[in-house]
Order: C-alpha cells, then structure tokens, then sequence
C-alpha cells in the first residue's frame, strides 16, 4: 500500500511528505497546481479520442488512406487504451502516480508529434496505437488522486472537476478538431498537444509528488493475468469497433475474436480472484454501491460518446456540413455542461446522489427523445434544446455517478477502482457506437424499403417527378435513369434521416432505464467533514 491512502482518513503516515501527510498541513499550492497538470494532461488524452471525428475526410486526403483505412485512426487508439487504464492503477501503485504520470505524459506528447509528421497511413496508425497506451495512464490517475490526496469535505469539488473534463473534452472535440483543420490542417490536431503537454510536465514534476511507489510489487508481477486481460479487452474492443462495419459474424476475424474474448474474458477473471497479487483487483465489485455505479458509469459512456457520435454524423451525412459547421452546432452541449458543473457540485453535497443519477439520466432520455422527429430541415436552433437537455443530464448524472461509485470503497482499492470506473466509461462508449451504427445500417434498409413499397407504379405524382427530372437532366445521355438516380437519392436521405431518429430514440430510452437502474444503489449523501468510508 502506497503512503496515500492513510492520508486519505485523515492519518500522517511517517513516509508521507507535503500535502499528503495531512489535512491540517496540507500545502494547497502544491496539492492544486500538482493536480492541475494531471487535469490538463487528463484532458489531453480523453480529447484525442474524438478530436479527429470531424476531420477524417482531410487526413484520409492527407495520408492517400482508403476509406476503411482511415477509420482505424479511431481505433488504433481505443484499442490499446482500454488495456492500459486497468492496467495503471497496478504501475500506480508500483512506481507512484508523479512517475507514472510524467512517463505516460512524455510518451504521449513524443508520440502526437510522430503522428502529425506521419507520412503514410501505417505510420500514422502504428504512432496512434502507442500514443493511446502511454496516453491511457494519464485518465484514471487523476480520478485516484481525487479521492485519496484531498481532504473529504473538497472531494465533491475535485469531483466536478474530473466531470466537467470527462465530458467536456469529447463533445468538444469535434469542435476544436473541426475549426483548427480549417483553420491551420489536420496535422495540428496533434501537434496542439505540444504545449500543454510540456505545461503538465513542468506542474506534474515540480508539485505532484503525491505518493511512494512500491517497489515489492513488483516480484511476482502477474504476466498471466496481463496477457489474458490485454486478450479480452483488445479483441472486445476490436469486435465493438469494427463489427457494424463488417457484417458482425459474418465477418471471420470478428467472429474469431469474439470466440478469443469469450475465452479469455472468464479466465482473466478467475485469475484475478485467484492469484495472490492480481494486475486489476476485482474484489471491488463486492461493494454495492461500486456495482451499481460502475454499470451507471457504463451507461453515461454510451450516452456521451453515442450522443457526440450520432450529432456529428448526421450534420455530416444528411445536411452536408462543413467540420467548422459541425463544431459550431456541438457547441451547445459543451456550454450546457460547463454551466451545469459548478450547481451539480453544490447539489451532490446537499442531495442523496441516487436522486440526481435519476434525474441526469432522465434529462438526457428527454433530450435525445426529442431527437427522433429530426428531419432534414433541423439546424442549429433545433439541435439546441436537444443538447442542452443531454449536456446537462449527463453532466448530472456523471459527478453523481462519481460519489455514489468511490464513496464507500476502503482507501487501498481506490487506485484499482478508478481504472474499472474508467474503463466501464470507454467500454459503455464503444458499445454505443457499435449497437447505434448497427441500428443505422439495419433502419436504413428498413426505410429504404418501406418507402419503395409505398410508391404505386402507377402514382401520378410520381410520373410526373420523374418527368420533371427527365426534363432537367434532358442533356444527359440517359435522363430517365438520371432522373431515376436523383428520384433513389432523395429516398436514401429520408430513409437515412429516419434511421438517426430510430438511434436518438434508441439512446433516449436506453438511457431512461438507466435511471431506474440508478435506485438500486444504496444511499449517499456528501457531508462535508465526513470521510467517504462512513457514507454506507
């Protein structure tokens, strides 16, 4: 056990220095600038995921990347990263969080300056799949640090810090990605990690020394465990990711690698409740308030990454809009949720957390139920209250989420749970994007062909667009199959439309049942002064 987590009672271990050794002479300037770069460099990472949504058409052009290429520029990223935040709450505790934190942050600004200079697109994926691993330490190390080296009664706070970067950084994403392509070109959206990520260097290594690492961990390390856990969580990934894209099991490699998880998944599992000094702690999962918060952190990740994945895609798609365009209407959500984070944290402190997990879900229900009358005809305006109701339920329902899922752990499990808890984020995320791509494709061609079938042969109005048409393309060298094509285009838009409806519904109620789901967690009530491991 590392020396932070006696502190977090209120203890003075005798190998604690600074503002860890405890409350009454915690030095606030270096607990707060320390925990500033972790925030920043935080930010970096969870935005690096989405910042490049709006732009792919510009680095496919860039790169000379075919169109299936250039969707692992995604992927390549998410993929290593999910076996690396479980993984950091161990090399936490191993090495320290300040150590950890500085090589994860070098190893990410290194490797966003190889991927903007990438000249091909095998670079360019090879320099992202690192920088996802190195990069993934940087999420859940923040989250620790939250609820070990504060003070209980500034824990809400920190709280709401951590929630307002969690979502902020992938709804603007888009946002900033779409407007510096524009504005500069696709490879600035790595290399603007540069200067921050020296800024978060400085702060981490001058003021972050919250904890000693602990070298004994590091005989009988679990390489096993390791192996089978890196297997699972790689081939899920891999399935989620590119499973709609490839017809699901009628794909080989996505049925194989279904078949490697489903094996490897139990067998990680049974390893880490079985071996003496596992690489992720499970036991956790024991609490029930960490169960229950941990699917609750699950289904926010679906509503914030499903809820940025479908706005971006239908602008682009059916209404044609530029990445500046898009970033411009995305912003809405972003202001929602930074207006919303200052009265969740007061709200947390003064309400059972239950209370505002239902209500944050039920917001973003509404928000994206709106959603499934969108036509073609929607702008910004229309999309205004939409994003305004999701970016104010999720941010209520993430800080709440936060409190009921760390509160009532014991100190030591804190650092592996914070992987879990980020992990069932990133998870949830893709699970969202892989079940509502699959829901667009399929209500397309439901659509598609309902509107076909709807058409007599003999409907005059019909006749008489198609004549139209005819007449327009009348320089064509067949104007009746131009006119036929355009007639087929125009159905493909509506049918397309339609289908995104289906998906905001689809989110909406998913996220409706989450908030039912949120009363079966057992009561907490942030009170100020009162250590989290009193809250049961």
């Amino acid at each position: 056990m590392t020396a932070v987590a006696p502190a977090a009672n209120g203890g003075a271990p005798s190998d604690a220095k600074g503002p860890v050794a405890g409350h009454p002479e915690i030095n606030w300037t270096m607990l707060l600038l320390g925990f500033a770069g972790m925030v920043v460099g935080q930010f970096m990472a969870i935005l690096d995921i989405q910042i490049v949504a709006a732009s792919l058409p510009q680095i496919q052009a860039g790169v000379g990347a075919s169109a299936d290429e250039i969707s692992w520029i995604q992927t390549a990223y998410l993929i290593p990263e999910v076996v690396m935040i479980p993984l950091s709450g161990f090399l936490s505790r191993l090495w320290g969080t300040q150590r950890l934190f500085l090589a994860s942050c070098a190893g990410f600004v290194l490797m966003s300056i190889a991927t903007g200079l990438s000249t091909s697109i095998d670079m360019m994926i090879l320099f992202r799949a690192i920088q996802g691993f190195v990069g993934g330490a940087m999420i859940p190390t923040v989250f620790a640090v939250a609820f070990t080296a504060f003070p209980p009664d500034k824990r809400v706070t920190a709280s709401v810090v951590m929630g307002l970067i969690v979502t902020l950084a992938p709804t603007v994403g888009p946002t900033l990605g779409g407007h510096l392509t524009d504005w500069l070109s696709w490879r600035w959206l790595f290399f603007i990690n540069v200067a921050p990520g020296l800024v978060v260097l400085f702060l981490v290594g001058r003021y972050g020394n919250f904890d000693k690492g602990d070298p004994s961990l590091a005989k009988g390390f679990d390489w096993w465990g390791l192996g089978f856990m890196a297997t699972f969580l790689m081939s899920m990934q891999y399935v989620l990711e590119e499973g709609s894209k490839n017809d699901w099991f009628d794909d080989t490699s996505i049925l194989l690698l279904s078949v490697v998880a489903a094996v490897a998944g139990p067998i990680f599992i049974w390893r880490s409740l079985a071996y003496r000094q596992p690489i992720v702690e499970l036991r956790a999962f024991a609490n029930r308030n960490f169960l229950v918060g941990f699917i609750m952190t699950f289904i926010v990740g679906f509503a914030l990454y499903g809820g940025t994945f479908l706005l971006p895609l239908f602008l682009g798609r059916v209404l044609d809009y530029s990445s500046s365009q898009v970033g411009t209407t995305m912003i809405v959500s972003g202001l929602a949720m930074f207006a919303t984070a200052p009265f969740a944290g007061r709200l947390v402190r003064k309400m059972d957390a239950r209370i505002l997990m239902f209500g944050g879900f039920m917001l973003c229900a509404w928000g994206m139920w709106e959603a499934r009358v969108v036509t073609d005809d929607w702008g910004f305006w229309e999309f205004a209250s939409v994003q305004a109701f999701r970016g104010v339920g999720v941010m209520l329902a993430m800080i709440a989420s936060q409190q009921v899922t760390m509160a009532t752990l014991p100190p030591h499990m804190v650092k592996n749970a914070s992987g879990l808890v980020n992990l069932a984020r990133n998870v949830g995320g893709a699970f969202g994007l892989a079940i509502l791509n699959t829901s667009l494709t399929t209500n397309t061609a439901v659509h598609i062909g309902e509107l076909t079938s709807g058409i007599a042969q003999g409907d005059q109005a019909m006749r008489n667009m198609m004549a139209g048409l005819a007449q327009r393309y009348a320089g064509a060298i067949d104007p009746a199959a131009s006119a036929m094509k355009a007639v087929y285009g125009i159905l493909q838009k509506q049918a397309t439309t339609m289908a995104f409806g289906d998906a905001f519904a689809l989110l909406g109620i998913m996220c409706a049942g989450a908030a039912f789901v949120t009363l079966l967690a057992q009561p907490v009530k942030a009170q100020p002064g009162a250590p989290p491991s009193d809250a049961h």
